[in-house]
C-alpha cells in the first residue's frame, strides 16, 4: 500500500519530474510537518525566492491532503526539486550528505537560496551547520590573498525559522549561497550537527560544481515627471520570482525586509543575464510602470520617468509622515544600531514624501540620539526634509500610551542623559514638551481601544489597556503652559492610518462631540506596524511656497490638513468659502442656517476589485486602504460629509484619478463639527460651526462615553504610577472627571 501511495504521489504532483537524487522520507507525522513547511514557504518569500504560483497551489493541495503518507509524499514532490543537498542523520548522529536535484546555479556578486532536506532519524534538535574550504568571510582579506575563497554561505535562521533543528524526522532548511566570482566554481560543502557527527569516509561532504552567472552593470536613469533627475522605487524579479538584489543580504540603504530598492538617477544595479520584470514607481501619487526587460552580454541602461495621476504639492498640499524610525523593529541592530539619516532620506525621496519625522525611541536610543539636532538634518534638500524627533516608547509613559513629540528643541527629559528616568504619567512628558513649543499627540491611537462594533461613533467602552490613545481621554481635558507660559491644550493631535480606523476615529469623534478640538495626523510607524514603505500613512498640509518643518507641524496644530493613504485626496475643503485651518477652523453663525461645503476630491482605484482586501475585517491589515472604500464592484468610492460623526451628505466619486469639485449643503441647527471623509482612505480635520456663540456639546452620550472611558483607563493604568506620580495621576484623572461632568451638565438630551 505504501509503495502505491508513493507512486501515486509522484504521478499527481505538479512540481516537475520525479526526483532521482533526493530520497523520499516515509512515516512523518502530518501536523508538525505541515507547520514546518509553511514556515519554510514564508521564509522563501522573505529571502526573495518565493515558490511559483503553480507550485504554491500544488503545495496547498498537498498540505490539505488528509492521508498523512500521501500528504508527505506530495509535499516532498513539490519541494525536492529545490533541494541542493539532502542530509541523513542516522540514529547514532552521523551525518551523510548527497547532492539534490536543484540546478547548482549562482549569481556573481549576489545571493541565491536553496533548500536542504533533512532526514533526521536521530531526532536531534542541534543546529545544522554548513562549512566549506571555499567559504569564508569574504571581506576579511583581499581576494588575491585567498583566491579559492569565492563562496559565502549560511542558513537562514530569521523568523519564522530558527537555527536549531526541530527534531522532526523530516524538515527543510534554507541555505543561502553567495558567489564572489563568475564562471564554473566547485565547492566542498560539509554539513554536521556538532563536533564528531560527520560520517566516516567524507560522506558528510558534497562536492558541488556551480555555474555562476556573470553580473552585468545596469545604469539607471530615473527622472521625475518634469524630466528632472530624482529617486524612485524599483522591484526587480526574474522569471522564477527571485527578487534582486537578494533581500536577506542587503545592508542599508537597501532594507532586507523590502522587495523594492530605491535608486537615484545615475546609480546602478548589478544583475546576471536574463529577463526581468521591473516595477517602477515613486509613491502612491504615481502610476506603476511595469516592464519586461532583458540583460544581455554587455552593460545596460534602463530609463524610467515618473507618471503621476495626481500632484497635490502643486496646489500647496505638502505630504509628510510624522512617525518613522531609523532603528528598532525590522531594522537590524548589527553592524550598526539601526540606519543612518542618509538611508532614511533615500526612502523618503523614493516615496516622494516631503516630510519625514524620524523618531528616536527605546531601541538603540543611546546610539540614535546623536543624530538629534533640533533642526532639519543636513541630508534634507528642500522640498524634502528629514527631522529627528522623539517617540516616548519603550520607556517613560510606554505602557500608558506612546507619545509622538515633534518640533523639540531638547530631546531628553531633565534629570538624566538617556531614556531610563522619564515620567510614566504621560501628562508630565506633555508639560515638558509643550514648554518647548512642541507638537504632540499619541502614537498608533487604536491600540488598547479595541471594540467589535463597526459603527462610528459607537458607545462601547474599550479596555484602554494598550499603548495607543489611552491616557488621551484624560490629557485632552488639560491645558498646560506653552512656550510663552500661556495655557495651551496638552495634546494637539491623534495619530491615524496605522491602526484600525474604527478604534482610532471613535475616541476622536466622542471628544469632538464633547467640545474638544484635537486634530488628526497620518502616520506609518515604519518599520514597526508597517514595514512596507515610509509614507503609507500621510498628512497633507496646506502651505505656502517657502515652507519649513515648523510650518508643516503648525499646519497640523491648526488642522490645515487631511490624512490619507495617498490614494485619496480631500483638498481645499471650505465652509461657505472659508478655508479649513484658518481662524481656528471656525465658522460663526448668528442663528441656525444652511452651510455650503465644497472641496476638490480625487481617488484612484484599479479597474478590477481586490477581493483579498475587500473581504478582510477592518481589524486586519491594511487598516486604511482605498480598496476598502470601493462601492461593490464599481470604480467609485463614497465621499461623505459628517456632522458630529453622523453622515449628513454623500456623493459618489469615480476613482479614476481625476480631481473633481464637489459641493454639499447641511442645515446647522446648533454648534457642531463638520468634516469630509472617504472611509477608510482619507479624512479631513473638522470645521467648527458655532451657532449663536454656543459651545459644541453635540452629544450627551459621547460625553458620558468619555467619562466612562476615564474610569476604565484608571482601572487599567493605575498600577503603573508610583510615589509622587501616583498622586499626580490621581489629580489628573480627577480633573478629567470633573471636566466631563461639567460638560455633561451642559448637554441637551440626545
Amino acid at each position: 500500500m505504501k509503495a502505491f501511495l508513493v507512486s501515486l504521489a509522484w504521478s499527481v504532483a505538479a512540481a516537475g519530474p520525479v526526483c532521482a537524487a533526493v530520497p523520499l522520507v516515509h512515516g512523518v507525522e502530518s501536523q508538525p510537518l505541515r507547520a514546518q513547511v509553511r514556515r519554510v514557504v514564508e521564509g522563501l518569500e522573505i529571502v526573495g525566492a518565493p515558490l511559483g504560483a503553480q507550485e504554491r497551489a500544488t503545495l496547498d493541495a498537498a498540505l490539505a491532503e488528509p492521508d498523512p503518507e500521501l500528504s508527505g509524499a506530495k509535499i516532498q514532490a513539490v519541494l525536492d526539486p529545490h533541494v541542493l543537498l539532502s542530509v541523513d542523520i542516522n540514529p547514532e548522529m552521523r551525518v551523510k550528505v548527497q547532492p539534490g536535484d536543484a540546478a547548482p546555479r549562482l549569481v556573481e556578486g549576489g545571493w541565491r537560496p536553496f533548500l536542504v532536506k533533512v532526514h533526521n532519524e536521530a531526532g536531534t534538535t542541534a543546529e545544522l551547520r554548513a562549512t566549506s574550504p571555499q567559504a569564508g568571510r569574504l571581506h576579511e582579506s583581499p581576494a588575491a590573498e585567498v583566491p579559492d575563497r569565492w563562496l559565502a554561505m549560511e542558513f537562514f535562521a530569521g523568523q519564522p525559522l530558527r537555527r536549531e533543528l526541530g527534531g522532526l524526522p523530516l524538515e527543510y532548511r534554507i541555505l543561502q549561497l553567495y558567489s564572489r566570482d563568475a564562471g564554473k566554481r566547485e565547492a566542498r560543502i560539509t554539513l554536521d550537527v556538532g563536533q564528531g557527527t560527520q560520517d566516516l569516509g567524507f560522506r558528510s561532504d558534497a562536492n558541488v560544481l556551480f555555474e555562476c552567472a556573470p553580473a552585468r552593470t545596469v545604469r539607471l536613469r530615473i527622472m521625475d515627471e518634469g524630466g528632472v533627475p530624482t529617486t524612485g522605487s524599483l522591484r526587480i524579479t526574474d522569471a522564477q520570482g527571485h527578487v534582486f538584489p537578494a533581500p536577506s543580504k542587503r545592508l542599508a540603504p537597501d532594507f532586507f525586509f523590502h522587495p523594492q530598492v530605491y535608486r537615484a538617477d545615475g546609480e546602478e544595479v548589478r544583475l546576471p543575464q536574463g529577463r526581468y520584470t521591473v516595477e517602477f514607481r515613486r509613491g502612491p501619487e504615481s502610476l506603476v510602470d511595469r516592464r519586461e526587460l532583458e540583460i544581455g552580454q554587455g552593460p545596460a541602461e534602463w530609463s524610467f520617468r515618473v507618471r503621476r495621476w495626481i500632484d497635490p504639492a502643486k496646489s500647496g498640499w505638502v505630504s509628510g509622515d510624522h512617525h518613522i524610525h531609523a532603528a528598532g523593529c525590522s531594522h537590524y541592530s548589527k553592524p550598526t544600531e539601526g540606519v543612518l539619516a542618509a538611508d532614511m532620506m533615500r526612502h523618503v525621496l523614493g516615496e516622494d514624501l516631503k516630510v519625514g519625522a524620524n523618531l528616536t525611541w527605546g531601541p538603540c536610543f543611546d546610539y540614535q540620539k546623536q543624530f538629534f539636532r533640533g533642526v532639519d538634518d543636513p541630508v534634507s534638500r528642500f522640498p524634502y526634509l528629514l527631522r529627528y524627533d522623539v517617540e516616548v516608547s519603550g520607556f517613560g509613559s510606554h505602557q500608558s500610551g506612546h507619545l509622538c513629540l515633534l518640533q523639540l528643541r531638547e530631546q531628553i527629559y531633565p534629570g538624566g542623559a538617556s531614556k531610563d528616568h522619564w515620567p510614566k504619567l504621560g501628562l508630565n512628558t506633555l508639560r515638558w514638551a509643550k514648554r518647548q513649543g512642541a507638537l504632540v499627540g499619541p502614537a498608533h491611537s487604536g491600540w488598547g481601544l479595541e471594540v467589535k462594533e463597526r459603527a462610528l461613533p459607537n458607545l462601547v467602552v474599550p479596555p484602554f489597556n494598550g499603548i495607543g490613545a489611552n491616557e488621551y481621554i484624560v490629557d485632552v481635558t488639560h491645558e498646560v503652559p506653552g512656550i510663552d507660559g500661556k495655557p495651551v491644550p496638552a495634546v494637539d493631535f491623534l495619530s491615524t492610518v496605522d491602526t484600525p480606523y474604527v478604534w482610532e476615529l471613535n475616541i476622536w469623534y466622542h471628544t469632538l462631540n464633547a467640545g474638544y478640538r484635537t486634530r488628526i495626523s497620518g502616520e506609518t510607524d515604519f518599520p514597526c506596524i508597517y514595514g512596507d514603505r515610509v509614507g503609507l500613512g500621510r498628512s497633507y498640509v496646506h502651505l505656502g511656497a517657502n515652507w519649513s518643518y515648523e510650518d508643516w507641524c503648525e499646519g497640523i496644530r491648526a488642522g490645515r490638513n487631511y490624512v490619507s493613504d495617498g490614494f485619496s485626496h480631500l483638498m481645499d475643503f471650505k465652509a461657505d468659502g472659508h478655508e479649513l485651518g484658518t481662524g481656528g477652523s471656525e465658522l460663526r453663525l448668528a442663528s441656525p442656517g444652511t452651510v455650503r461645503f465644497t472641496a476638490r476630491v480625487a481617488a484612484r482605484l484599479e479597474e478590477q476589485p481586490e477581493p483579498a482586501v475587500q473581504s478582510r475585517s477592518y481589524a486586519e491589515k491594511p487598516y486604511w486602504h482605498v480598496e476598502r472604500a470601493r462601492i461593490g464592484k464599481s470604480r467609485a468610492v463614497p465621499v461623505e460629509l459628517i456632522a458630529n460623526g453622523a453622515v449628513v451628505g454623500r456623493t459618489e466619486l469615480v476613482a479614476d484619478g481625476t480631481a473633481r469639485d464637489i459641493a454639499m449643503e447641511a442645515r446647522v441647527e446648533k454648534s457642531g463639527w463638520y468634516a469630509l471623509r472617504i472611509l477608510p482612505s482619507a479624512h479631513t480635520n473638522p470645521f467648527f460651526v458655532m451657532v449663536g456663540g454656543q459651545p459644541i456639546r453635540s452629544s450627551r452620550r459621547s460625553v458620558q462615553w468619555c467619562l466612562d472611558g476615564v474610569e476604565q483607563c484608571w482601572k487599567s493604568k493605575e498600577r503603573l504610577y508610583t510615589g509622587a506620580e501616583h498622586e499626580q495621576a490621581v489629580a489628573a484623572y480627577d480633573h478629567a472627571r470633573a471636566e466631563y461632568r461639567r460638560r455633561l451638565g451642559e448637554c441637551a438630551a440626545d
